[in-house]
């Protein structure tokens, strides 16, 4: 066992002798670690969560354990662990646990940890399995650091650009950036090598839905479910509901079809959004629609003959507001009026809707303007809301109608 800690400590040691670029988050090193609660960093597989673990716990005294590692598990002994542990690195401040999901049991362990008084520092691609088993045994005890993709800012920040470049000879630039970051996504290991992007998401993709999700879950019959996970990236943005999915791929029954989208939002690869309504019971019954966690998945695996780029806009906008903090089962939504109009994003802070988001790729038509504006403050009125905004690719502008003002705003700035 001292041998695996010890192999482990040699490779933490070369990982952060790598240059890497900070992540632009909220929250403060300092307070965080002097905190006892847990930091749980969650996200998807290869979006950086390891790195953001690593650059917190630079130049301090820390051990690690790095759980997608084989030989760890399969000699897998709590004390022979503890015991390395202090061996290899003696007198540590704080414990690294890296994939920690992947031990089998590992919540008592990690609870028992807790009770010593150690200070960690925890990563994990299963949103199910952390949130949930965390919440059980650990309640009040962890804090938790969600890490997605780059944002827009971040992209633009490892091209050497910035978001408020507004001079007419960033213009071409911009948009470029833009225009990339909308087809390709942010995916940390593709955005410095743009031509592997597809083959690179295609491979990550195959390996959620083939090996995480099929073997965590012992799917016997993993085409069905890398059926519904294809289905699902080609028609993302788009209102389904479990008895159209099992209908339309001849799945075996339609509940098998949910605990199969269940599986596949685990691992942050699709999210589901519900549509508003103060009625609990009606929102369950309704539509919900899909968004897939990064563009870039979209370009690597969607079966498409077009390419819409009004879908892949909104997409980009609603994982930006999950990466805002925005929760779609408390406080993001999607709303249809009565008389069947729809706005794209419902916001809400508490128990009150705080703003209507609608997204459109080029507002130039007028019937594509009027369309956009009425059915926002058509909406707006059932819902009570003054904050109204539309997010288009280019541009920006302000509308007055019905006593009612939509700002108009490029992606770029909102």
């Amino acid at each position: 066992m001292r041998t695996i800690v010890n192999n482990q400590r040699k490779e933490r040691d070369l990982l952060l002798s790598r240059p890497y670029l900070p992540r632009h988050t909220k929250y403060d090193v300092e307070e965080l670690l002097a905190s006892r609660q847990i930091k749980l960093i969650t996200g998807p597989r290869r979006t950086g969560k390891s790195t953001e673990a690593l650059l917190m716990l630079k130049n301090r005294n820390f051990a690690y354990l790095n759980f997608d590692d084989g030989k760890l598990l399969n000699a897998w002994d709590d004390d022979l662990v503890w015991e390395s542990l202090q061996q290899v690195y003696p007198g540590f401040e704080y414990l690294l646990l890296d994939e920690v999901q992947n031990l089998d049991g590992w919540d008592l362990w990690v609870s028992k940890l807790y009770r010593l008084g150690i200070n960690m520092v925890i990563t994990g691609s299963n949103a199910k399995l952390l949130s949930s088993e965390m919440a059980t045994l650990l309640t009040g005890r962890y804090i938790q650091i969600e890490m997605l993709p780059f944002s827009l800012s971040e992209f633009f920040f490892w091209n050497h650009k910035s978001l408020s470049d507004n001079l007419p000879e960033d213009e071409a630039v911009v948009q470029s950036l833009t225009n990339d970051y909308l087809h390709f996504g942010g995916y940390p290991e593709t955005v410095a090598a743009r031509s592997l992007t597809q083959n690179y998401l295609s491979t990550l993709f195959d390996s959620i839905v083939w090996k995480d999700i099929a073997k965590r879950h012992n799917v016997r019959n993993v085409e069905d479910l890398n059926n519904l996970a294809m289905y699902l990236v080609s028609n993302f943005c788009n209102p389904f509901s479990a008895n159209e999915l099992a209908d339309a791929l001849g799945m075996s029954s339609v509940a098998t079809t949910k605990k199969f989208m269940g599986y596949l939002r685990e691992p942050y690869l699709f999210y589901y959004l519900p549509r508003y309504n103060n009625k609990l019971k009606l929102m369950k019954k309704a539509p919900q629609k899909v968004y897939v966690v990064d563009n870039g998945f979209v370009a690597a695996k969607a079966f498409s003959l077009s390419e819409n780029l009004g879908r892949l806009l909104e997409n980009q906008v609603f994982i930006e507001l999950v990466r805002r903090g925005f929760d779609t089962e408390r406080s993001l939504f999607y709303y249809r009026s009565r008389n069947d109009k729809e706005t794209d994003f419902v916001t809400r802070r508490g128990p009150h809707v705080d703003s209507l988001i609608q997204v459109c790729y080029d507002l130039a038509s007028e019937k594509t303007l009027k369309r956009e504006v009425d059915s926002l403050i058509e909406c707006a009125g059932e819902l009570k809301c003054q904050n109204l905004l539309i997010v288009t690719m280019n541009e920006e502008r302000r509308i007055e109608k019905n006593g009612y003002v939509v700002k108009v705003l490029p992606i770029n700035k909102f």
